[in-house]
């Protein structure tokens, strides 16, 4: 066992050993390897030296010699070039004296010439000296001649100068003011005819393209009835059902011997309205008590604040008007309901808004601007029942209650002259009002109250001193007035046309305006025989 591990040692020893001397001799030939590798690279990097030592100097040599020869070529093309601008040189001195030698010669020929000059003006200027002394004495002897006639026009006619030349401009200045006075006439009533010319066609065109009939309306509306014992159903019990839809519409019903009719009378259309509409539904559906004629009273309510929404409606799309508050909208639809004359006053607004359109298309001004003050300017209507005031101070304060632009302000403020119009558009509203209120068939008056309007407005008239006649026309929308004239003179003319103006609108109502014409002539009468 032992042996066995002694031989095993050996072997491995011995194994090691071949191991260890082969790695010790391949390390010595690897040295032996690497030293050769060192010399021979050694003697190939002084050789490699060598080389680009001599091939160095052979360059340094080369650009030597190229130098030298540029050097030499460039001493010879400076010199060319040299030679070249002396030669150019000379060429531009000797071109330059030749120049200089024309210029001395038109100098000196210039020279020669004002010398000349200078002399004719000498012999002239002695001349014109000569002349001027000779018109001197000329003048003073003109003058001398002329103050010897002055002297004797003077003696002649018994003026001096001063009071000849006043004389002659006093008269040439009435000349002149007779002659402007006759002109600017004559202008004037040229511009005069063509405004009238274009107004009328304007006037005639929007009245032609906006005409339409308008109904009128009564303060009074009838009910048909299916039989008359619907009367007594209607009047109740000791009359309550009538006491009940009085209380509730504050409307009065006329019941008499009218066969199978029933009037309500109320000068407020919208509770007329509502009264007839609840009686139609009572009558439809034949239960008639106090509770249901509430019930009724009600839905025609409701129906008819509706009905007032959808005309508010219709007139902005029918007068193509954008933009309107809700409210305001309600407003315009309530006119529905309103009367002036007899002329439904929404009818009346959104004809004149359609005619205020179309003349502003004619003046070229903001049509839709127009259209809205026309269908606005009478919306103070809605609201005189409930507010006291006029309705164009109350249209005024709706308009600045709802954001109108202070354009439609001031056009309901002043159609009816309550303000004067500055704008354009107010002054279409106003004559698209006058022709909507005064062409024919749009209004309707009592005869016997229109005849006493007349007689009044011309007993007025007549009740002043100095006033000889007086006449209404035009439907009494103007007076003429013939006066005294030895009496009032034309500044007291101003004074009693305003009295008389102020008398009217205190005491007498009417419709639009009254146009009040003082006409005063004097006229002398003589024959020649």
């Amino acid at each position: 066992m032992n042996l066995t591990l002694s031989i095993v040692l050996i072997i491995v020893f011995l194994g090691v050993g071949v191991f260890v001397g082969y790695f010790i001799a391949k390390d010595k030939a690897y040295k032996k390897g690497v030293e050769a590798g060192i010399e021979q690279r050694k003697q190939q990097a002084e050789s490699v030296m060598g080389s680009a030592e001599t091939q160095a100097k052979r360059i340094i040599e080369d650009a030597e010699k190229d130098a030298d020869n540029k050097k030499k070529s460039a001493l010879v093309e400076a010199k060319d070039e040299i030679h070249k601008l002396r030669t150019e040189a000379d060429k531009e001195i000797k071109e330059r004296r030749a120049e200089l030698s024309r210029q001395e010669r038109r100098m000196q020929q210039k020279e020669e010439n004002l010398d000349k000059k200078n002399d004719n003006l000498e012999k002239k200027d002695d001349i014109l000296n000569q002349k001027i002394k000779s018109a001197d004495e000329k003048l003073n002897e003109a003058e001398i001649i002329k103050k010897s006639q002055m002297d004797v026009l003077e003696k002649i006619s018994g003026f001096t100068k001063e009071q000849a030349k006043e004389y002659i401009l006093s008269k040439l200045e009435d000349d002149l003011i007779h002659e402007k006075a006759v002109k600017v006439a004559a202008y004037e009533q040229q511009v005069k005819d063509e405004c009238h010319e274009k107004a009328r066609s304007y006037i005639s065109l929007a009245i032609a393209k906006v005409a339409s009939d308008q109904v009128s309306e009564t303060a009074v509306s009838v009910v048909p009835l299916p039989n008359d014992e619907m009367k007594g159903r209607i009047i109740g019990r000791e009359g309550r059902n009538i006491r009940t839809l009085e209380t509730l519409t504050g409307v009065d019903l006329i019941i008499d011997d009218t066969p199978e009719a029933i009037t309500l009378s109320c000068f407020d259309q919208i509770r007329r309205e509502i009264a007839r509409i609840a009686l139609e539904k009572l009558i439809a559906d034949g239960r008639i008590h106090p509770t249901r004629i509430e019930e009724m009273v009600d839905k025609a309510r409701r129906e008819v604040e509706y009905r007032i929404k959808q005309e508010g409606e219709r007139a902005v799309i029918e007068t193509n008007v954008h933009g309107i508050n809700h409210e305001l909208i309600k407003l315009i639809g309530r006119l529905k309901f309103r009367t002036s004359y007899r002329q439904n006053v929404l009818d009346h607004s959104i004809e004149v808004a359609k005619l205020c359109g179309v003349l502003a298309s004619e003046l070229g001004v903001d049509a839709n601007m127009a259209r809205r003050a026309g269908l606005l300017h009478d919306i103070g209507k809605a609201l005189t029942s409930e507010i006291e005031g006029s309705h164009v101070q109350i249209g005024v304060d709706v308009c600045k209650k709802y954001n109108e632009s202070p354009v439609i302000v001031h056009a309901v403020e002043a159609h009816h002259n309550d303000v004067e119009p500055k704008t354009v558009i107010a002054c279409i509203v106003q004559a698209a009002d006058a022709i909507s209120a005064a062409r024919p068939a749009a209004r309707s008056e009592n005869y016997e109250s229109y005849i006493k309007r007349l007689q009044k407005l011309e007993e007025i008239c007549t009740s002043y001193d100095g006033v000889e006649k007086c006449f209404a026309v035009q439907a009494g929308r103007e007076v003429r007035i013939m006066v005294v004239p030895e009496v009032i003179n034309d500044e007291k003319m101003v004074l009693v046309a305003r009295q008389i103006a102020q008398q009217i609108e205190a005491e007498m109502d009417y419709p639009g305006q009254i146009k009040i014409n003082l006409i005063r002539e004097s006229r002398v009468t003589d024959y020649a025989k």
